[in-house]
């Protein structure tokens, strides 16, 4: 039950959120519009009440459905990842089309004619046009939902679509469907009530389609996340509360995984017993030693640590992982890092080889790439720690930075208890590099496919464009100069390619593949890095303290940009 109110509160505060703004019109509008009988004359209101509702529940269902299992569809059958977004985008334009010319929404009704209808007359109420406005609105409607939208999310694209996850998504999407569907129902209404938008239908009939063909090209060219960038959104502190209530996944064996996880995201974590350590699933490879299994190291300490190597938060926290890997490492005390991607480059071994060396990195490196063990671990961030005692069971849990004090006396307690005669050595000494700005810049992602912060002009979709920004974008967003080459996860240079970057950091970090040279220029002084190799994280900006800038970074042709992050 409490997972079932944490989703129906989160679809409601995703369908109040800043990012449905775009889409309310359109319910609005769409639902007053009434589709005319054969003979041209309006629906009585009973029928016509069943419009509202259909697109409601289109959008509702396509949404869910897609959100769940559309990750996993495109890649079973190998086809870009813009895809559903494409035809959504054709289904509104179809959709448009047929408000505007009635024969086009007759023969739109006729493929649904076979379903059984209650009331008579209904075929005439536009219940069936509605529905596909509604599925196409559902397939680009992507709300600023926190983490309940990013727990489904993150279940769907990795597989791990259990009985909890569908609980979640069918309660997340009956809160989304609550104000949509008042809005609807007021679009509704006002038809029902004003005497002149009765008489008037046909005008209000072509407004709505020439509405849904606007939203449409809108967000072909990103024009609506313009909008939704520069309103404050008023439900993140909501949504963030929920975080921690969430779990879409049964955990098994003994004590509770789950709980842990929850301390360990509420800051709470200790020692404690959460459960028997899964053993290694799906791993395509092991790198820097032989293969292993929790149960041939049984009697040991282990660290299950996850992580990607062009994380910079993975990249803070791998010193110390190392550095009590050498220190402990005689005394029975074992480390597994399981590489567990978040971009496509990162599946490749020689990157993930290439990044171990360049950390420093000696223990053994599972390749997690189809997500096995991190599924079995029901992991849900990098970097994350799974302290493991000398008998297989979970003791402590860390997600994110920060903490290696505590965390490293945790080890040593373990140890001392499974060998109380080891002399341990004095704690390591690694700086502590987590940043502690409330204010700092969050990742930015450039990508067409996840990118929420472009602050320029021109159309930001996958394919060929040319940017003439100039000037500071606001804090927090980042404008484009010249050729690029946009894909769904990095966005490739071409002539005059710059990105003008505003943020809030310290220390500004640009992760970045391919062969040629970036040119970085910050306060009037020009300074170049060379990049070669497989993508991975390069310093653009330094300050002593954290503070606002505007950087802007050239990139030669050819070099691939993949996001932003900050310490």
């Amino acid at each position: 039950m409490t997972l079932l109110l944490i989703g129906f509160v989160g679809g409601v505060l995703a369908g109040i959120s800043p990012c449905v703004l775009p889409v309310l019109p359109v319910v609005l509008l769409g639902s007053a519009a009434r589709a005319p009988l054969d003979g041209g004359v309006a629906v009585a209101e009973r029928t016509s009440r069943t419009r509202p509702v259909a697109i409601v529940l289109g959008l509702t269902l396509s949404f869910a459905l897609i959100t769940l299992f559309g990750t996993l569809l495109l890649a079973a059958l190998h086809l870009p990842s813009s895809l559903l977004r494409w035809l959504g985008l054709a289904a509104l334009v179809l959709v448009g089309l047929a408000m505007l010319v009635p024969s086009l929404e007759r023969l739109l009704e006729r493929a649904f004619a076979r379903i059984p209808q209650r009331d008579v007359g209904s075929r005439g109420s536009g219940a069936a046009s509605g529905f596909v406005l509604g599925l196409a609105l559902g397939a680009v409607f992507v709300p600023c939902a926190g983490p309940v939208l990013a727990a489904i999310a993150v279940a769907g694209a990795t597989g791990r679509i259990g009985g909890q996850t569908v609980a979640l998504t069918v309660a997340f999407a009956c809160g989304v469907a609550v104000p949509l569907l008042a809005v609807a129902l007021a679009g509704n209404r006002l038809t029902a009530r004003v005497r002149a938008l009765q008489r008037r239908q046909r005008l209000v009939r072509g407004v709505a389609g020439v509405l849904v063909i606007a939203l449409a090209v809108a967000l072909t060219f990103d024009l609506t996340g313009a909008i939704q960038r520069r309103v404050p959104d008023y439900t993140k502190a909501l949504g963030d509360s929920l975080g921690s209530g969430i779990s879409v996944a049964p955990v098994a064996g003994n004590g509770s995984l789950q709980e842990c996880q929850q301390a360990a995201y509420k800051g709470q974590g200790g020692i404690a017993d959460c459960g028997r350590a899964p053993e290694f699933a799906g791993v395509s490879q092991w790198l820097g030693g032989p293969p292993t299994t929790m149960a041939a190291m049984r009697g040991d300490v282990v660290l299950v640590d996850f992580w990607a190597y062009s994380c910079i938060n993975c990249q803070r926290e791998l010193p110390h992982v190392e550095a009590w890997s050498k220190a402990y490492g005689p005394l029975g005390f074992r480390v597994v890092g399981v590489h567990t991607p978040e971009y496509a480059f990162e599946h490749d071994a020689g990157n993930i080889a290439a990044g171990a060396r360049k950390l420093g990195l000696t223990f053994p490196v599972a390749v997690d790439n189809d997500y096995g063990t991190w599924n079995a671990y029901h992991n849900v961030a990098w970097p994350a720690g799974y302290l493991v005692d000398a008998t297989g069971a979970i003791r402590h849990v860390s997600l994110g930075e920060g903490d290696y004090p505590q965390e490293e006396q945790y080890i040593r307690a373990l140890l001392t208890a499974a060998h109380p005669d080891a002399k341990l050595p004095p704690p390591t000494d690694v700086p502590d590099t987590t940043p502690t700005d409330r204010d700092l810049t969050p990742e930015t992602y450039l990508g067409a496919a996840r990118q929420q912060s472009y602050g320029g002009s021109g159309d930001y979709t996958v394919g060929v464009h040319t940017f003439a920004d100039r000037g500071e974008p606001d804090t927090n967003s980042y404008r484009l100069q010249g050729s690029w080459t946009l894909g769904d996860d990095d966005i490739t240079a071409g002539a005059g390619a710059k990105i003008t970057l505003s943020y809030h950091a310290s220390e500004v970090y640009l992760d970045v593949g391919g062969t040629g040279r970036l040119t970085v220029t910050e306060n009037g002084a020009t300074r170049t890095i060379d990049v070669s190799g497989p993508p991975d994280i390069r310093t653009v900006a330094s300050n002593v303290q954290s503070q606002r800038g505007i950087v802007t970074i050239g990139l030669s042709p050819g070099l691939q940009a993949y996001s932003f992050t900050f310490g």
